[in-house]
């Protein structure tokens, strides 16, 4: 007998037009470059799509060395958005990219309402771009996204400006955990236009030498990933899932398919894998791999029926 068919596929938002996936598994912003890198290591149209880095309007040089430091089950990083700018990024990287077979989702960082409009407009006129994530979120900038992610009245106004300007094109805002309640900043997000959330950025930390009595890492604050966050990744995925209509995707400490099926259990629609990918750069191609094993060895044939099956 023929074994029954897994069914991985996403549709975002779920109901009408919005962004399709052939399996939940993105890339998050920021550990997976402009997507051209980790090419090398695997087939990036096995993937359900790709987040490339934070795009500003104009090229940014990041935070001051060094950005980076390792922590017990994690990393820290404050390499403060640094990119090659919208133009750039639209004339040299995205035509590299095998957008036609890929949901290639561009990820945004500005320092205003007005700014996020513009860098949208300039983006999802392009056929390659489909659907922007809004940084509103990012710890270690110390100008305007971490302000957005924190006041709900903000984080309505960038969702509707770039909503406005999005062309028809999915807009998923992507929410801070350094947050009192997230789920205030969700439904503000939602009210203000957002067609899905994703959730978490990096919690604030930072990491001191005691021989130098300086930190580790030069901006001083800087944004905590890897598997120590997943407990309040998950925490964060549930409160939001039930408190929006909206699809969720989920962030933070992914590292294997038991991970991502932890995700969708509590209501993620996708998830996003990142600090993994620097771990190990066909990551996020092995675990698009074994999905489907696993779903299979525990009698789960889609992703859709299982979604949101935790029992509180």
């Amino acid at each position: 007998m023929r074994e029954k068919a897994i069914n991985l596929s996403v549709r975002l938002p779920a109901s009408g037009g919005g962004l399709s996936l052939k399996n939940p598994i993105i890339t998050a912003s920021g550990t997976y470059g402009y997507g051209l890198e980790f090419a090398p290591y695997g087939d990036l149209t096995s993937l359900g799509g790709i987040v490339v880095k934070g795009l500003s309007l104009k090229p940014r040089q990041g935070n001051p060395m060094p950005r980076v430091a390792e922590t017990a089950s994690g990393m820290l990083n404050a390499v403060g958005l640094q990119n090659c700018g919208v133009e750039v990024f639209l004339k040299e990287k995205l035509p590299l990219l095998p957008w036609k077979k890929l949901p290639v989702i561009a990820n945004l960082y500005a320092t205003a309402a007005s700014e996020y409009a513009e860098l949208t407009s300039l983006l999802t006129r392009e056929p390659g771009i489909a659907a922007v994530e809004v940084n509103i979120s990012c710890p270690n900038v110390k100008a305007g996204g971490v302000l957005f992610g924190q006041d709900p009245r903000l984080a309505a106004q960038v969702a509707t400006a770039v909503k406005k300007n999005a062309h028809g094109k999915p807009v998923i805002l992507k929410l801070s955990p350094n947050v009192t309640d997230i789920t205030l900043i969700a439904r503000a997000c939602e009210d203000g236009g957002a067609d899905a959330i994703s959730c978490i950025n990096t919690l604030q930390g930072m990491a001191v030498d005691i021989r130098t009595r300086k930190s580790r890492v030069a901006n001083i604050i800087a944004g905590l990933s890897g598997p120590a966050i997943k407990p309040v990744a998950l925490r964060c995925v549930w409160q939001v899932a039930k408190a929006v209509s909206v699809p969720v995707i989920g962030i933070g400490g992914i590292t294997t398919a038991e991970d991502i099926l932890e995700f969708i259990m509590v209501g993620a629609s996708a998830v996003e894998i990142g600090t993994a990918n620097f771990l190990q750069p066909d990551h996020a191609f092995r675990l698009a791999r074994e999905l489907p094993v696993l779903m299979r060895s525990l009698g789960i044939d889609s992703i859709d029926t299982f979604r949101g099956s935790f029992e509180a």
